[in-house]
């Protein structure tokens, strides 16, 4: 028996971008619903993610890429409600969280198939929502680019954010000793109670508390959300054959200085991704991995999203001068009622 599509409205709220700015920018509108493409579903919204590109985006300092929904959110969880030509493996009804091309922050959003994963058991819509983006990342980065395995060592600059706590509960799941920058002893405890040696970058520098607890050799990988600010510092941290995983630029976008005998003589790898850009095929490739690997484990109760804050879709300026305080641990969600 076919499933019957439900009875859609025309239009929608959604959260937009006026003009780059600060958080009094995003503005509520009513716009027409979206309809999927080839290949796409269309989801009525129950919860979305707030993300630092996001962010950057309403500043004007991360510009959607071409064919990209210029409404921020790249995060969501609710139901299937139509499904377009091509779109396979979901059928209308099916409860899922995906990660989408921009367009979160809205009762409906289109995102490919290919990005959209089943919801896992017993999560509700907010932590679902809270899924994509960062494991997306992570995974990505840590796993797939930066060959992270069982036994080996990673440091996380920002600990406590979205990122940083997704990369600690995965580091723990598969074996991975962890350390972690944090901006406080909260913070810190924070880590630590998520499985990784905090680091005060307050008080510590993050070179020597690493070098002494490693007995010199380093870490394998850093992923590193700072830029230029710790990278002369992050190549002295890596052992032999380490990998430096670049996703963020809060300290500065150029190094003035690289040290290419080190580069050389500890056969370094630098890395950069951006999510956002990767094509469709690449983040399906991620999602297959995460079902595979990273779903068994969310279905059991594991690697569980850290919530710190929820707010109405439309607060979501509020929500974003949360994130930009830096005071959070964990992921900020929105809630978006119908």
């Amino acid at each position: 028996m076919l499933l019957q599509e439900p009875a859609l409205p025309d239009s929608m709220q959604e959260i937009a971008i006026t003009a780059p700015g600060a958080p009094e920018v995003l503005q509520p509108r009513t716009v027409p619903l979206p309809q999927p493409t080839e290949g796409e579903l269309l989801i009525r919204v129950e919860a979305a993610g707030i993300n630092r590109p996001d962010v950057l985006q309403r500043q004007g300092k991360y510009p959607p890429p071409p064919g990209a929904n210029p409404t921020p959110g790249l995060e969501v969880a609710g139901t299937v409600v139509r499904v377009g030509p091509g779109a396979q493996g979901f059928v209308p009804g099916d409860k899922v969280c995906a990660l989408v091309n921009g367009g979160g922050y809205a009762q409906y959003c289109t995102v490919p198939a290919t990005q959209a994963l089943p919801w896992p058991e017993g999560l509700s819509a907010v932590q679902a929502a809270a899924i994509p983006e960062t494991f997306f990342t992570v995974w990505a980065n840590v796993f797939m680019m930066g060959r992270v395995k069982a036994g080996d060592s990673v440091l996380i600059h920002g600990g406590t954010s979205g990122i940083g706590t997704t990369a600690l509960m995965l580091a723990k799941e598969f074996g991975v000793r962890a350390f972690a920058t944090a901006g406080s002893a909260d913070k810190c405890e924070a880590v630590r109670q998520l499985g990784g040696e905090p680091i005060n970058h307050r008080e510590q520098d993050f070179n020597r508390e690493v070098m002494a607890a490693t007995g010199g050799r380093g870490v394998d990988a850093i992923l590193d959300i700072m830029g230029a600010a710790y990278f002369q510092r992050n190549i002295a941290t890596l052992a032999v054959d380490g990998r430096l995983l670049i996703i963020g630029f809060l300290g500065g976008a150029r190094a003035e200085q690289l040290d290419l005998v080190t580069v050389a003589s500890r056969r370094l790898t630098i890395t950069g991704s951006t999510m956002r850009a990767r094509t469709r095929d690449e983040k399906a490739a991620v999602a297959r991995e995460l079902q595979r690997l990273v779903w068994p484990a969310l279905n059991a109760g594991r690697c569980l999203p850290l919530i710190h804050a929820t707010f109405p879709l439309a607060q979501a300026a509020e929500a974003h001068r949360l994130m930009e305080g830096g005071d959070h641990i964990g992921k900020i969600v929105l809630e978006v009622a119908h």
